[in-house]
């Protein structure tokens, strides 16, 4: 257990954002559950996240050590495109969990990596997401890069943070898109009527960016790129649901009568760019589109002849 001790030299900024930009190896979701936890005190006293900095207010934070982690190492064979000494970049095929939460213990990313890389993974992210420097959901498919020590993933974090990390996506969303490109900028945060879901909101949410560029229409549905600027959570769904063209296949934020076939969103990780932590060297990795994928499309170009 470690304490730091900071004085705050910035009013009305919020405790969790402070802490952030004085502490560059914490995360905001981790900082944020460190002061729910009752670690943060503000001249002697427990606050909550939203707590607004007053001119030299004595802040201590007290980070707990780390958890071993209570994941079971599993033999899943693993498409892995890329790997070092520092760094993995795996293609993730549909279906597959990232990381272990309530009902997926077993059979996840995270079980794999352990098997694969032993002991050689960052532990920035704790018990819960050893080695992952961002994620992708359980039905999209694609490249993901993972972390083997704790320098490599605060590098890659922190290219993520300032935008300088590339992660483009492929996607077929339903209509026909008349723009060749739209941005969308809208802030995004838990859906105020359903907390499982994400949504355009201005309540608690953060700044989201998201460039669409079609490739091919195929009168009901569009082929498009999507490339990120931020990385929210459900981004592109939410995104291309709030212009009115949901991803094909999407079960929470299409339409009710879902394509099946699909079994999930029609989304793919295609590409991936970033500068190596040790080397500095730009890297860039593409991956081809899945079977699922290309098979959609060759049913979207029989039908649109």
């Amino acid at each position: 257990m470690e304490k730091i001790n900071l004085t705050c030299t910035s009013l009305g900024v919020r405790i969790d954002k402070f802490i952030c930009e004085n502490l560059e190896d914490l995360t905001r979701s981790s900082v944020q559950k460190i002061i729910e936890n009752g670690n943060v005190l503000v001249n002697g006293k427990s606050v909550n996240k939203n707590y607004k900095c007053k001119i030299n207010d004595e802040i201590e934070v007290t980070i707990p050590d780390a958890v071993p982690l209570d994941v079971k190492a599993e033999n899943i064979p693993l498409n892995i495109v890329y790997e070092d000494a520092d760094l993995l970049v795996v293609n993730k095929p549909k279906g597959m969990v990232v990381h272990p939460a309530n009902g997926n213990y077993n059979s996840t990313l995270v079980n794999a990596l352990l098997h694969h890389c032993k002991d050689s993974l960052s532990g920035i992210n704790g018990v819960i997401r050893p080695g992952i420097v961002h994620r992708i959901d359980k039905d999209t498919s694609g490249l993901l890069i993972v972390a083997k020590n704790d320098a490599s993933h605060l590098s890659l974090a922190s290219q993520i943070k300032e935008h300088s990390f590339t992660r483009a996506y492929e996607a077929v969303l339903y209509g026909n898109i008349k723009e060749d490109e739209i941005t969308v900028n809208q802030p995004i945060g838990r859906n105020p009527k359903d907390r499982k879901k994400m949504a355009v909101t201005l309540k608690n949410s953060k700044s989201a960016v998201t460039h669409f560029y079609v490739i091919k229409r195929y009168g009901d549905f569009t082929h498009v790129r999507c490339v990120l600027e931020t990385g929210r959570t459900h981004q592109i769904r939410v995104h291309s649901a709030y212009i009115g063209h949901p991803v094909a296949g999407d079960e929470v934020y299409g339409p009710k009568k879902v394509i099946t076939e699909l079994q999930g969103q029609c989304l793919h990780a295609k590409q991936i760019g970033f500068v190596h932590p040790k080397t500095g060297e730009y890297m860039e990795f593409e991956s081809e589109l899945p079977d699922y994928f290309k098979s959609f499309l060759k049913k979207l170009e029989n039908k649109s002849k």
